[in-house]
């Protein structure tokens, strides 16, 4: 068993949750999650099992999309609808279409955030939300993300109300917190704000059409055809550029060999290398010591 399941996570659990129970369902250790999703959020999770755990670092690196939908008026310790407010302000003047837009573009590009208190990034050794539950305050890393594209999903060209929620589409690099995304728009807007809804319907090449839910994985395992919704290795990296090698120079990529880096790939980039089957057999990236050339990361033994 080895592939990838693109499992419709419910809301309610944990990205470690949806693991241990595909474990029970397949009746195998050998399985890991391609990155967290808060609890509450539901959507695209890949599921790695078997060879195909190797490939996590891999679509970890993936492009995400997501439909979220802020609501201005109030902002919560969580930066989600789930935590306690902590500053409100009533929406006092009706807010333009046009407005949203410029705030969305402003959003769009390289930007700068800090994470949520609740969320998993470690800050010496420790997660930032058990610092939160215990009540300690720590300095939080800025880092920067990518957010190619937001697109308000919403008609009405005027906003209304105490409180005003409208939804968004968003496709951005690993790393962005859409949570704080909703508090930067916000801000922008002049009011406290937090992410009322969310769901990832996209991650690297899975989409949510691929997904499947708990159920039919389950109904699936019993009838033993578990091929229909597993998806191959090389389906999961089809995205990646690609390499294919003769059957001698398949021998070199098990012995670690290194081969020119005819596409150009840049450090930090990865190419897949196919045999002459159609099997992916590695993981290549250009050695950082000579850019010409490109090393394995990754060799897959049993494919």
């Amino acid at each position: 068993m080895n592939g990838v399941i693109a499992l419709n996570k419910p809301a309610g659990l944990t990205s470690h949750d949806c693991v241990f129970k595909i474990r029970k369902i397949l009746k195998t250790k050998k399985v890991g999650h391609t990155g967290t999703l808060d609890p509450e959020v539901t959507g695209v999770l890949p599921i790695c099992v078997g060879e195909a755990t190797k490939l996590i670092p891999y679509l970890t690196d993936d492009r995400k999309k997501y439909i979220g939908e802020i609501t201005l008026g109030f902002s919560t310790t969580t930066e989600d609808a789930h935590g306690e407010t902590i500053e409100q302000k009533k929406v006092d003047r009706a807010i333009t279409r046009e407005e949203i837009l410029k705030v969305l573009n402003q959003l769009t590009g390289e930007i700068s955030q800090t994470p949520p208190m609740y969320s998993a990034v470690k800050v010496n050794g420790k997660k930032l939300y058990e610092y939160a539950r215990a009540g300690i305050e720590v300095e939080r890393p800025t880092r920067t993300v990518t957010i190619f594209e937001i697109i308000l999903l919403d008609n009405r060209e005027v906003f209304e109300g105490d409180t005003i929620s409208f939804k968004f589409e968003v496709f951005c690099s690993k790393g962005t917190y859409i949570r704080t995304l909703a508090v930067q728009i916000g801000e922008l807007l002049g009011f406290p704000a937090h992410m009322s809804y969310l769901t990832r319907t996209k991650a690297g090449a899975f989409t949510i059409d691929d997904c499947v839910t708990f159920a039919e994985l389950e109904e699936n395992a019993n009838d033993f055809t578990l091929d229909r919704v597993m998806l191959s290795m090389e389906q999961a990296l089809n995205e990646y550029p690609r390499l294919t090698v003769t059957a001698e120079e398949e021998i070199r990529v098990f012995n670690g060999g290194f081969f020119p880096n005819t596409m150009n790939c840049k450090e930090g980039e990865y190419i897949a290398v196919y045999n002459e089957n159609n099997r992916i057999i590695a993981m290549y990236t250009p050695n950082p010591k000579n850019n010409n050339v490109i090393k394995p990361t990754r060799v897959f033994h049993n494919q």
